[in-house]
């Protein structure tokens, strides 16, 4: 089916004569009243809009046949790694169409588990989705986070293990926040915003999180608070609870930058102060564990690649920092200590590679790995012998294994079956020349033995920001793509994680159009290699990578078949003024500073459409409670798009309704939204299927 059908008629709203001065530079804002979702006038926008994408991908013949297979596919059993805690195992398991995972606990590996919490009991639609978890020292409490509709709003709750009853105890205004027991099993800490507006609370920026204490039967109202700042608006803090007992770690954030410090407090002593151990935002510290007051870190400073280092809480200058295990030529992503080592998770371009270490740094061995993909799990107590972990591909789904600590094997646990024969597909990672001359590895996943005939539909997927990595991993939704014939192209493009921070520095602030133009190398890489052409080439990503397709069609609108931005970053000069998107200036820089400002303005999605250009089709996706990138960004997209654009290809948006930035989403709006994405890939690519 091609694209030469009549053109849409689009909603339209009235547009505004709002204009900004930026430093001497006006900008318009023409769309400024679809920031507010909850005026009759933009509700009845997104109603209409909704019925004209609607109508439109109801016509795609292909889009039911592709709902029913992405249904069968869908249906096998997934299950989550197990973990301990006192003498009980946990884990998720989802039967296979269930909405919500479903969390189980057992006694032994060989017991008959029993449901502890099913989510979907919760809400009839399955809009209501398990947050966060947090089980007692002894394994007789659970702490538990829930979210509506997609919310970052969170409430708590405790339940008893042993009954499955609920206690009183209920939390709400938390977000951004785990729950860390203290070892008496009498409560925890947590992290909270003061109440917000019933009525904004979806839009209204989130400042001043504080740490608190809830001991188990009493109010919300009688919390202990235990650390907030007046003086620092911005700072969130995570509590956590150290293995024996006798400190609570506080790690001290600003917005998304991963740089972060690190305070403590003895829980032996309910009078003590808090102590400032790391007191300069100059590098990453993530908490490992601790011999009494001997304190262990894997850090960035000094190690753009990461490295572990010891620092005795006696005496904590920087010549007593003691480095444990160096720098490597792969990435340090995280480190665990079982059996009394270090086992430490790295990434080879890309890809995961897990090294095992003894507590003074020496190498014992390197697990063995199934195949090039991702490994995760690895959790437990310190003189754990055992573990489990998932480990997933682009074409294998998530396989848990059981690892002994001591003998250095791996059994399969766990092994789900999906009607897929993954043997019929490859994947290989080329290396590509980006603008600047930078090697960027790509993942590029389709059927064996396919033509490079130029003629492939393939899906150019990419994030590219936030210290974020994109490793292998498995989607049945990417199973429908691959079996009508598509290829899958993921590069790891800078601004991401995958070789350490001095790569993440590089898409950062006025570095981003870097990201920008490594994505459309990988596009040009994929014509110029004869995987595909312009008109067969679609490209994806969510939130930042949402605002990585938008550019890039904005950019180079003659390069796409299609754009599919989900949930993106719009508007680069208001975007730190909703919910927690002042956190993201860390990253972004700010449109209040002039020179960021002008780098921002330069490749802002919105801020670059440009009248009568005939912009690729286009399919918006953003939902109606999406709290982290509020949906006014995808709103003023659209209505900026459908304005400007120039010619017959459709430019829609998708707005789903009880739904949030992507985490808790049920199965059923998953299958649904995948079914929208890949029918309209189909009919503006012409696929035949």
């Amino acid at each position: 089916m091609s694209n030469s059908q009549q053109p849409l008629t689009y909603p339209t709203i009235s547009k505004s004569d709002q204009i900004d001065n930026y430093h001497g530079t006006v900008v318009a804002d023409p769309y400024r009243a679809l920031e507010d979702p909850d005026t009759e006038e933009t509700k009845a926008w997104v109603e209409a809009q909704n019925q004209v994408t609607f109508s439109y991908l109801n016509e795609i013949p292909a889009r039911e046949k592709i709902k029913q297979r992405l249904t069968k596919l869908w249906d096998y059993e997934k299950y989550g790694t197990p973990f301990k805690e006192g003498e009980s195992y946990f884990y998720f398991k989802n039967d296979g169409l269930q909405n919500q995972s479903v969390l189980y606990t057992l006694p032994t590996l060989e017991s008959e588990p029993r449901v502890l919490l099913d989510p979907n009991q919760l809400s009839e639609d399955g809009t209501v989705a398990l947050s966060g978890i947090a089980i007692s020292e002894n394994g007789q409490l659970l702490a538990y986070g829930l979210s509506s509709s997609g919310s970052d709003w969170q409430e708590w709750k405790v339940r008893d293990i042993a009954t499955g009853e609920d206690l009183q105890d209920h939390l709400q205004w938390i977000k951004f926040s785990g729950a860390a027991w203290t070892h008496d099993h009498q409560g925890f800490f947590y992290s909270r915003y003061d109440e917000p507006n019933e009525k904004t609370k979806l839009e209204d920026v989130n400042y001043y999180q504080k740490l608190y204490y809830h001991k188990l039967g009493t109010q919300q109202s009688e919390d202990i608070l235990i650390y907030h700042r007046s003086d620092e608006k911005e700072w969130g803090f995570g509590g956590n609870v150290t293995e024996d007992g006798k400190y609570l770690i506080i790690s001290i954030w600003l917005g998304t930058d991963s740089k972060n410090l690190v305070f403590y407090k003895d829980l032996t002593n309910l009078n003590s102060e808090i102590i400032e151990l790391i007191n300069q935002f100059a590098a990453d510290y993530s908490f490992i564990d601790n011999d009494d007051h001997i304190f262990y870190f894997r850090t960035d400073l000094n190690a753009p690649k990461g490295r572990v280092i010891a620092i005795d809480t006696k005496k904590p200058t920087s010549e007593n920092c003691q480095e444990i295990i160096p720098q490597a030529v792969e990435t340090l992503e995280s480190v665990g200590i079982l059996n009394n080592q270090f086992v430490a998770d790295y990434l080879q371009d890309a890809h995961s590679q897990i090294k095992i270490f003894d507590l003074k740094g020496n190498f014992i061995r390197e697990v063995e790995l199934p195949g090039i993909g991702s490994a995760s799990g690895f959790g437990g107590k310190r003189h754990d012998t055992e573990t489990f972990y998932s480990f997933t591909s682009f074409t294998t789904p998530g396989t848990i294994y059981h690892y002994d600590m001591k003998t250095g094997k791996s059994e399969i646990f766990r092994q789900p079956n999906v009607d897929f024969n993954a043997d019929e597909y490859e994947t290989k990672q080329v290396f590509y020349e980006s603008k600047d001359g930078t090697k960027v590895p790509m993942f590029i996943t389709h059927k064996k033995g396919i033509k490079l005939d130029g003629n492939n539909p393939t899906y150019l997927y990419g994030y590219g920001g936030f210290n974020i990595s994109l490793t292998p991993s498995f989607s049945v939704s990417l199973l429908i793509w691959l079996e009508m014939g598509g290829v899958y192209a993921v590069p790891n493009l800078r601004g991401g994680g995958e070789y350490g921070e001095e790569w993440h520095q590089a898409g950062m602030k006025e570095k981003k159009q870097n990201v920008f133009d490594d994505f459309i190398t990988a596009a040009e890489w994929l014509i110029a290699n004869n995987y595909t052409k312009p008109a067969k080439l679609a490209i994806g990503g969510g939130s930042n990578g949402g605002l990585l397709v938008g550019a890039c069609m904005t950019q180079r609108p003659d390069l796409f078949g299609a754009a599919l931005p989900a949930v993106g970053v719009m508007d680069m000069l208001r975007f730190h003024k909703f919910t927690i998107g002042w956190a993201w200036v860390a990253e972004y820089g700010s449109s209040e500073n002039a020179a960021e400002f002008t780098n921002l303005y330069a490749y802002s999605p919105l801020h670059n459409l440009k009248p009568g250009i005939a912009y690729p089709p286009t399919l918006i996706i953003t939902a109606d409670h999406d709290d982290r990138v509020v949906p006014a960004h995808s709103f003023k997209f659209a209505a900026a798009l459908q304005a400007a654009h120039n010619g017959n290809a459709p430019v829609l948006i998708r707005i789903e309704i009880k739904a949030g930035h992507g985490a808790g989403k049920p199965t059923a709006k998953i299958i649904e939204e995948a079914a929208d994405k890949w029918g309209f890939l189909v009919r503006v690519l012409a696929i035949d299927v």
